[in-house]
């Protein structure tokens, strides 16, 4: 223990013991002198009950100069109330034993000093002390009758209640004195302590005094206010100054209240019944208002820290999205000028056969990176809550197909055989996501091409008709390698499919992961049934119900000729010149401006059929200079401007409708899309 902290205990301890000593010497002096029965037997008695206390609170050296200081004033205070030197030596023996057992009784249940914190420790302490009482009450009752004639029965009695009421009241009192928490609990002003304790006072006084005609009861109400106003400490003190009163007074045979009709024995009796049921109603009811009032400092203690951690994850989250965002926007730059620069390449008639097939390679390895960017944005998407799904008619029995399609060259690329097995009695269609579906299938397709080397895959669809919906079961089933049991709940964990499977990844080790939270999404569930070496099936079941198929869209009309003026916007040369010569393939007269500065330079002078805006630019980005050229007059300030930018994060795009723009084309720009919303957005040329 540090210095400061034993020094601070030791004064504790010191205190502690003086005022024990003080207590024991008021509490000898008023038993004896104050509330002596006719047998010689104090009504209340709780220098013992201080004792005990002082034994479990103390350090072993302080507890033998208790000790020493208990028997001292015990067989004073005997002696000055007349009895012999051998009544006053075994009074002081046995009581001195009863605190004795009391310790051992309270080391040997709690190991330390009792607390009397609940209604628990409330109910266990008087439980421990009334037998050692009674046994205490039986070795004097028989000690007395046996060498001095004192009737058995009369004695064990008056010495039992005598023993009882003192640990019953005033060990839990003490202890509840001694203890720092409820001292700490209720930090009201001395000045409303004093109050409290002087409306107890006198209304005990009140209701206890010969000429006054108040009904004991009335005590009740105002010690339980103080108890609730005081906690346990207020109940404590309040059944005190109630016994210190009362005793006296009905000892003195003046107060007709409490049975004195019946005789001084009687109201004895009735007042010990009185001070035990109201310190125990008193202590009872401030011990639940302050159960009460720690669990409510608990709730707002824990409600501090549950916004705390709110608060983390927040900015948890934030940073996440912020990482992801910067390493989308830095990973798709260069690729864009890959992808860009490959499919150049590849519309050029110089090529040879062998150069040809290194281009489309690049153009592949390319677009499998690019893959494995979108697989971690689209995790990003689905931790965040941010997957929104479209529901429309749907018909699972084409769409199974039609994805079948899109891998059967791949399937039989690597000489594996590919089945198409469909149970569907509707031949409807129903509300479903189309592409958050095809994007389940196609991962699961993958990863059956990947991990199979020989044999075939199967994809199955079963529909089961139901009443309110339909039950569609999904199934891709391979012969490749597949998993044990103890490594199956590893497979739709992040990172982790490949692992289970024994292989190094391909990809970003997301795609099952994606798969089940899609799945979820939609309202179903995923699982795998699955023997090494014996192949697997990936299955996933959803329920969804019947609609009428949506009604035919109108034919596409042709492609007109690409005429007109575009303004291409990068502050990357390299992503300039690939834009700039995209759209003049396509039969565009195409501009160019580095920077947003030259942009709005530009647009003010010239009434662009459209506007390519990269976002990220030095000294002023493309939002700033879209809402420039918004503010331009018309004609100049009409022209649509397309975002075309590696920000493709969600809250991105926003915030390019937020500043004017018309749409969003993420890099790397892919060109049958760019075209497709170039001839979306692009103004007709006058005339």
């Amino acid at each position: 223990m540090p210095h400061g902290l034993a020094q601070h205990e030791g004064k504790r301890q010191a205190a502690l013991l003086q005022g024990l000593s003080v207590a024991l010497l008021c509490g000898f002096f008023f038993s004896e002198q104050l509330t002596r029965t006719p047998l010689g037997v104090a009504a209340f008695w709780p220098s013992n009950a201080l004792l005990a206390a002082g034994l479990v609170a103390l350090t072993p050296r302080l507890r033998l100069t208790l000790v020493a200081v208990f028997v001292i004033f015990h067989i004073a205070s005997n002696l000055l109330a007349r009895d012999g030197v051998v009544e006053s030596l075994l009074y002081t023996a046995i009581d001195t034993l009863e605190a004795l057992a009391v310790w051992w009784a309270c080391v040997r249940l709690w190991g330390r000093a009792p607390r009397v914190r609940t209604m628990r420790a409330l109910v266990i302490l008087p439980a421990v002390t009334t037998p050692i009482a009674a046994t205490s009450a039986l070795l004097c009752a028989s000690t007395l009758s046996l060498f001095f004639g004192e009737p058995f029965l009369r004695t064990w009695v008056d010495w039992f209640l005598r023993g009882a009421l003192g640990l019953a009241v005033v060990l839990p009192a003490a202890l509840v004195l001694i203890d720092a928490q409820h001292r700490r609990a209720y930090r009201i002003p001395l000045r409303e302590q004093g109050v409290l304790l002087f409306a107890v006072a006198a209304v005990t006084l009140l209701c206890a005094h010969p000429r006054s005609g108040a009904p004991p009861f009335l005590i009740f109400p105002v010690a339980l206010f103080a108890a609730y106003r005081l906690g346990a400490r207020g109940a404590t003190m309040a059944s005190m100054i109630v016994a210190l009163i009362t005793l006296p007074i009905a000892m003195s045979g003046a107060s007709p209240r409490f049975n004195a009709i019946l005789g001084l024995t009687a109201q004895i009796r009735t007042i010990q019944v009185f001070i035990a049921v109201l310190f125990y109603t008193c202590m009872a009811a401030s011990l639940a208002l302050t159960q009460q009032d720690r669990l409510r400092r608990l709730l707002q203690r824990r409600e501090l820290l549950t916004r705390a951690a709110r608060a983390r994850a927040l900015a948890a989250t934030q940073a996440k999205t912020e990482f992801l965002a910067t390493m989308s926007h830095e990973i798709r730059t260069p690729l864009n000028s890959v992808l860009g620069f490959a499919q150049l390449l590849a519309k050029r008639d110089d090529l040879s056969p062998d150069a040809r097939r290194q281009v489309n390679m690049i153009d592949s390895a390319g677009a499998a990176l690019l893959a494995v960017l979108d697989d971690v944005l689209d995790f990003s998407r689905v931790e965040s809550g941010q997957i929104e799904l479209q529901l429309q008619p749907t018909s699972a029995a084409d769409l199974v197909r039609h994805t079948v399609a899109i891998m059967a060259p791949e399937v039989r690329a690597k000489g594996l055989d590919l089945d198409l097995d469909i149970v569907d009695p509707t031949q409807g269609h129903h509300a479903l996501d189309a592409d958050r579906l095809r994007q389940v299938l196609i991962n699961l397709l993958n990863n059956a091409v990947r991990f199979t080397n020989q044999g075939r895959i199967s994809a199955r669809l079963t529909i089961e008709p139901g009443v309110a919906a339909d039950r569609l079961r999904f199934e891709i089933v391979d012969t490749g390698v597949g998993i044990g049991l103890e490594k199956q709940a590893l497979l739709f964990q992040r990172a982790s499919a490949d692992i289970a499977l024994g292989r190094m990844p391909a990809g970003a080790g997301l795609g099952l992961a994606i798969c089940r939270a899609l799945v979820a999404a939609m309202g179903g569930k995923i699982g795998v049934d699955s023997a090494p070496e014996r192949g697997s099936c990936f299955w996933f079941e959803l329920s969804a119900r019947r609609v009428e198929p949506a009604a035919s869209p109108p034919p596409a009309p042709a492609r007109e000729a690409a005429v007109g003026r575009v303004l291409v916007v990068d502050d990357h040369p390299i992503n300039l010149e690939i834009a700039a010569t995209l759209m003049s393939m396509a039969g565009y007269e195409v501009d160019q401006a580095e920077s947003g500065s030259q942009a709005i330079a530009r647009a003010r002078k010239t009434a662009y059929d459209l506007i390519l805006m990269d976002m990220h630019m030095p000294e002023m980005d493309g939002l700033q200079a879209t809402q420039a050229i918004r503010a331009l007059p018309p004609p100049f300030g009409t022209a649509p401007i397309i975002a075309m930018s590696a920000d493709a994060l969600p809250s991105q795009v926003e915030r390019c409708y937020a500043a004017g723009m018309v749409d969003h084309i993420p890099k790397p720009v892919q060109r049958e899309a760019l075209y497709a919303k170039v001839d979306r957005w692009r103004r007709k040329p006058a005339g």
